[in-house]
């Protein structure tokens, strides 16, 4: 008798695994999967193809000259883009100087004191919107307000604020996210011991939210140090090695364009070992980042 009543009961658990094992859940769930990872795979192939294209054509002419000479005459070899190096670096660190204090303000603002009041929705209203305008019309603007007034004229300045007006909607956006997804909790427990409001703030909100702050600043940067029109409107370009932050001065992203488009070969190659150059720009500020931040405060 319990022969017989194993014998069935193990024909009852088969009979349920293999009704488990053709559930029409599980088939949708595994057609479902399958769909995403080839959807992760399409999305990669353009980024891997433009990476490996921008590699092949860059790195034979990845060398020390190129990091620290001058742009050669047009039609010659040789030189390098050192200036436009420097240059980027000073216009996208004075851009980063203006938007990340005045973004993170801006988000601490939106998230913590505004208690979400008719301004606060006005000013992410207005920050959406922002994130969507054309580079093209920030340059415009800074040239407009900088540059056609008289107030600066061609310069760094002028590119850097071009630049910073593209970053704040980003570094607004990310951080008030950030700020936003902080558990309430953290913030009880720090009034609960006796923190003013701006303490727990600066002192247990803003260092629980700095990864994700950061990696919005991140994005900001790169989004700003691949530009190029509002730096045509705002800080022209220049052959000579970068000596006031209020005349023209060289980017790597308007010598790409400008080498790109001329008919000379040499200078067509300086504008593919520019590209990689910014390629490692990007790559070098986004894993400083990550290796900054890789563990949380809560």
């Amino acid at each position: 008798m319990r022969h017989q009543e194993n014998t069935t009961d193990s024909q009852n658990l088969g009979s349920q695994l293999k009704k488990k094992s053709f559930n029409p859940r599980s088939l949708f769930g595994i057609i479902m999967t399958v769909l995403a990872g080839t959807c992760i795979v399409i999305t990669l192939i353009p980024l891997f193809a433009v990476l490996s294209y921008v590699i092949s054509q860059g790195i034979n002419y990845f060398n020390l000259d190129l990091l620290t000479k001058l742009p050669p005459p047009p039609g010659l070899k040789g030189g390098g883009v050192g200036n436009a190096l420097i240059g980027t670096l000073i216009v996208v660190g004075l851009a980063t100087a203006i938007a990340v204090p005045i973004g993170i303000l801006a988000a601490i603002y939106l998230s913590e004191f505004s208690n979400n009041n008719q301004i606060a929705r006005w000013v992410r209203f207005a920050t959406n919107i922002l994130s969507g305008v054309p580079s093209i019309i920030s340059g415009i603007f800074a040239f407009g307000l900088l540059v056609g007034s008289g107030l600066i004229g061609f310069s760094a300045i002028a590119g850097a604020v071009s630049l910073a007006v593209l970053m704040l909607p980003t570094i607004i956006r990310t951080t008030d996210e950030a700020l936003q997804i902080v558990p309430q909790e953290i913030r009880w427990a720090a009034l609960g011991v006796g923190a003013y409001n701006y303490q727990s703030v600066l002192f247990i909100v803003l260092p629980a939210a700095l990864p994700s702050i950061l990696t919005g600043v991140t994005l900001a940067i790169a989004r700003a140090a691949g530009e190029t029109a509002p730096l045509i409107f705002t800080a022209l370009f220049s052959n000579f090695w970068p000596n006031s932050l209020d005349k023209p001065i060289a980017t790597l992203s308007v010598l790409v364009y400008n080498f790109a488009t001329v008919p000379f070969k040499p200078q067509q190659q300086l504008a593919w070992a520019g590209s990689l150059i910014l390629v490692f720009l990007v790559l070098i500020s986004s894993v400083s980042a990550r290796l900054a931040t890789r563990r949380k405060v809560y």
